[in-house]
């Protein structure tokens, strides 16, 4: 499994969507279900699925699906 896809993953199992739904617009302004407890799980999951610790900083930027990206990319995981 990809990077991409084990972070594609991360939201399939916390908003239950596909990952063909995925895209950079996706996020807290766009899905409506978006709250801090999701943002929460999402985090979670990357700090396991590619064993993190993020900076609060980076958690509190963690608003849609690109950042989430970028933060990844930041912190050296290849997507």
């Amino acid at each position: 499994m990809t990077n991409l896809e084990k972070y594609n993953q991360i939201f399939e199992e916390v908003f239950g969507v596909k990952s063909s739904d995925l895209n950079d617009n996706y996020g807290k302004q766009t899905e409506s279900s978006w709250d801090s407890i999701h943002q929460l799980n999402i985090i979670s999951l990357m700090e396991e699925y590619f064993d993190l610790m993020l900076d609060p900083e980076d958690i509190m930027a963690c608003t849609s699906y690109k950042a989430g990206k970028e933060i990844l990319i930041k912190n050296g995981i290849e997507l």
